[in-house]
């Protein structure tokens, strides 16, 4: 079985992500992906790089236990989660969530739910450098409630 979850400095391409995710499997009918990047700007300011740190196994284990999360809610196939750390620029790729279900719903419900979790409770640190300097970036209050209509309270605050 392919890894579900990838934590990596390297960039990652969709088509072949995908190719492995379906793997010739009759059953997919629908297969659903987000693809987050880099913004040049980020509340109001300029962002020249974006910094991501995470604690290597903690980080991959709190991923696994929310795709785990996601299998018991919908009704998947397979999920595919591809996070990037280190030093990025904007337009670069940062994260990848992909799923693979019979019917397009399920797969839309789950993208969205798994990056709702992401968003929030995976153990990432962001440090933007902005014109005024660097800093870390917070999670927001929109993003905390976009995971509690899953019935999930945020863990951050």
């Amino acid at each position: 079985m392919a890894a579900r979850v990838s934590i990596q400095t390297e960039d990652f391409d969709l088509s072949t992500e995908v190719a492995k995710l379906r793997k010739q499997d009759k059953r997919v009918g629908a297969v659903c992906s987000f693809i987050g990047t880099v913004r040049d700007r980020n509340d109001g300011q300029s962002v020249s790089t974006l910094e991501l740190e995470h604690y290597p196994g903690m980080t991959e284990k709190s991923i696994e236990a929310m795709i785990d999360e996601a299998l018991q809610r919908f009704d998947l196939f397979d999920v595919r989660v591809i996070h990037r750390v280190g030093l990025l620029q904007p337009l670069d790729q940062i994260v990848l969530v992909a799923v693979t279900s019979a019917h397009r719903g399920e797969s839309f419900q789950a993208c969205e739910f798994l990056m709702d979790y992401l968003k929030t409770q995976a153990p990432f640190w962001k440090k933007e450098q902005t014109p005024e300097g660097a800093r870390w970036v917070d999670a927001r209050v929109s993003d905390d409630a976009a995971l509690a209509r899953w019935g999930i309270e945020a863990r951050n605050g």
